[in-house]
């Protein structure tokens, strides 16, 4: 330990939290130092504030510790924590802010997998035969209208029964998941099943939590993207069913205005373009990227004028705060 490091001795309510944000000062990191500042002082405040008790702290703790230990390389019941509190949300909207035009954000969710297989436009991503069969055909824009090729999408959604593939115990693969590649014209189309609500994962310490808060554990229907080309802001988001019985009380927060969908139906010409039966669902949807710039600019205005508003002296290092000591 530092020499220099102040004396933990005769510590009370009151100046606790002042020694330790100086113990957690003596990094050479400023944002690191930064960020164990304001975790220590909410935490603490918090504490007091609640006047929180011996046996709340260790039922908090024993949670957390449920949660960690519940998790498995397919699930991820932290990311379903931050998912409930909204603070995934909250995060994905402070990183990556929207322009005007912009397509919006959603969550990630605890579902996400890299072992999706690559297809061609064209192709089918599921394998579910009692799925509504669903033709989704896009394109990829930028904020000038013009086409973006190359770009690489992961797309995953549930089977028809409301469960992702590694929520089976007999998955030997993937399923209703696929990685595709947009083409000269920022274009891509596929095969899939119509989404349904379902429930997230609620036999763990995140479902035990939202029954003592009198939640329901329910998503709308939905189908997740993610954009990712370099130059180009990281795109998480999420299409919705309009009308779904879920759609306003999503148990993640993840549904916007401007994510929510009606599904058509295709007609003759459609399918003979797009190789797919007649009466099919069909999903139309244009995307728009925003360029690094593009958001990096924005988000470095909204993070300076909400510092500013808050009273503190702060400057961005690779566009996160910190204090501004000079």
């Amino acid at each position: 330990m530092d020499a220099n490091a102040p004396p933990l001795l005769d510590l009370t309510i009151d100046n606790i939290t002042p020694n330790a944000v100086r113990i957690n000062s003596q990094s050479n990191d400023a944002r690191l130092t930064y960020l164990m500042d304001r975790l220590t002082t909410h935490l603490h405040d918090f504490a007091r504030e609640t006047r929180l008790s011996t046996d709340e702290w260790m039922a908090a703790l024993q949670f957390l510790t449920k949660c960690g230990q519940i998790c498995t390389d397919v699930r991820q019941e932290f990311i379903l924590l931050s998912d409930i509190l909204g603070l995934s949300l909250l995060v994905d909207a402070i990183n990556h802010p929207k322009p005007p035009l912009c397509t919006e954000g959603s969550v990630l969710g605890p579902f996400h997998t890299h072992d999706a297989p690559t297809i061609p436009n064209g192709s089918s991503m599921s394998s579910d035969p009692e799925g509504e069969p669903l033709l989704v055909a896009c394109t990829i824009r930028d904020t000038q209208g013009h086409p973006i090729p190359g770009v690489k999408i992961d797309i995953w959604e549930t089977d028809s029964s409301g469960h992702y593939d590694v929520q089976h115990a007999d998955r030997d693969g993937p399923s209703e998941r696929c990685v595709m590649t947009s083409d000269a014209n920022g274009e891509f189309w596929f095969k899939a099943v119509k989404p349904v609500p379902y429930p997230i994962p609620n036999d763990g310490p995140v479902g035990k939590l939202l029954g003592l808060l009198k939640r329901h554990c329910w998503r709308p229907s939905h189908m997740h993207f993610m954009f990712e080309k370099e130059g180009w802001d990281h795109l998480i988001t999420a299409l919705y069913l309009r009308g779904d019985p879920y759609e306003t009380s999503d148990a993640v927060f993840g549904v916007k205005k401007s994510l929510v969908v009606d599904l058509a139906k295709v007609d003759g010409p459609t399918a003979r373009r797009y190789g797919i039966e007649e009466g099919s669902w069909y999903l139309q949807r244009d995307f728009v990227l925003a360029s690094t710039k593009e958001a990096d600019d924005l988000r470095d205005r909204n993070a300076m004028e909400e510092l500013a508003k808050l009273g503190l002296n702060m400057k961005l290092v690779d566009h996160l705060p910190v204090p501004d000591l000079d």
